[in-house]
């Protein structure tokens, strides 16, 4: 049962590959990642999807979200690749149905930003299709309109992104989907997931920033128009990665309220923004197949590098190997009349560096 719970990104992406494949793990509230495969054809409605009871019935009173959802899993996924790119734990997929294998049911750090980046990149995108008007049930944040100072030369108009829209979906279409859902064993780390992909959605609003346009005779800037945007997730990454390098590690036993494992700072709250994770990560370096841990052998390294991506890091101290690449391309291009490109043949030769 315990591969069944709903804190599921053990089936979240299991659809990259085949959307519409019959498979076990088919009813998990994560699966809704899978969509980013092959798109959303006009005639594979909601009922053909890989998602909860829930899930598909709020997909079935709003089919317009979802290319919001697809490209919100889209977002998550791209995100978490890109900040850990050059990490022991890279954050890659699979060609298995669980895509992201151990770590979807882990309980480590490294499954807490999952899924926060995945609960914040369907608020993202979710957030952008309203402001740019491809939704008819929200548009622009109105709420801040009329406001401002008008002593110090603004005030609110504009398209406020309606954040408060994004985080809503997000929560009904993942938590709702998986609030009744009790697995013996499972509940530490359900509240965990929970907990972390709130703190996804936090982190939009934490990073949203002011925009101002300016108006006057000249461009003097005597009055500006000024509104709320969300950063761009490429930003909102980087701060949840800072948030998983500062994780706070829980008491597994936990099932509603998340206490600290360390006994000297169990007083002090968790906040909602921070990421918790309940089990220690493993190092990484070495291959696990029984885990789906691939291992750092053969990952290229920076021999030159003393921090993430260098060889000794990466490679775990084990050492790297050196190989001569040739590369042959097209160059010094000249357009000679009339009318063809004339170019020389240009070869380099570099080193690249695997971990052995």
């Amino acid at each position: 049962m315990e591969k069944k719970t709903a804190f599921g990104l053990h089936r979240l992406c299991v659809v990259l590959i085949l959307i519409l494949s019959a498979f076990p793990y088919s009813k998990g509230s994560w699966t809704w990642l899978g969509i980013t495969a092959l798109g959303i054809p006009e005639k594979m409605g909601c009922a053909n999807l890989p998602l909860t009871n829930k899930q598909k019935d709020l997909c079935k009173r709003k089919p317009y979200l979802l290319p919001s959802i697809k490209e919100g899993a889209r977002l998550g996924i791209h995100e978490c690749q890109s900040q850990f790119k050059n990490e022991r734990w890279n954050c890659s997929t699979t060609s298995e149905r669980s895509v992201f294998g151990y770590e979807l049911t882990s309980g480590t750090k490294e499954s807490a930003f999952i899924y926060a980046v995945t609960a914040a990149g369907l608020v993202h995108a979710v957030t952008r299709s309203c402001s740019a008007g491809n939704m008819t049930e929200c548009s622009c944040d109105t709420s801040l309109q009329g406001g401002g100072s008008p002593s110090e030369g603004w005030h609110w108009g504009g398209c406020s992104d309606h954040i408060q829209y994004g985080m809503g979906f997000s929560r009904k279409f993942i938590d709702n989907a998986v609030k009744n859902i009790s697995i013996k064993g499972g509940d530490a780390l359900l509240t965990m997931n929970q907990h972390n992909s709130e703190a996804g959605r936090q982190a939009i609003g934490k990073m949203m920033s002011t925009d101002c346009r300016c108006h006057g005779v000249s461009g003097s800037c005597a009055v500006k128009t000024c509104w709320k945007t969300m950063s761009s997730f490429e930003r909102v990454g980087r701060f949840l990665k800072d948030r998983y390098e500062n994780s706070i590690q829980v008491l597994d036993r936990s099932k509603k309220k998340v206490r600290r494992k360390e006994k000297d700072h169990r007083r002090i709250a968790v906040s909602k923004e921070e990421l918790i994770f309940v089990n220690k990560s493993p190092n990484y370096c070495l291959e696990d197949k029984k885990l789906g841990i691939a291992g750092t052998r053969g990952r290229e390294c920076n021999r030159t590098s003393t921090g993430p991506g260098g060889c000794n890091l990466l490679c775990c101290g084990q050492g790297y190997n050196t190989h001569v690449v040739r590369h042959v391309e097209r160059c010094e291009c000249k357009f000679v009349w009339c009318c063809y490109v004339r170019c020389r043949r240009c070869e380099s030769i570099t080193d690249v560096h695997t971990c052995k």
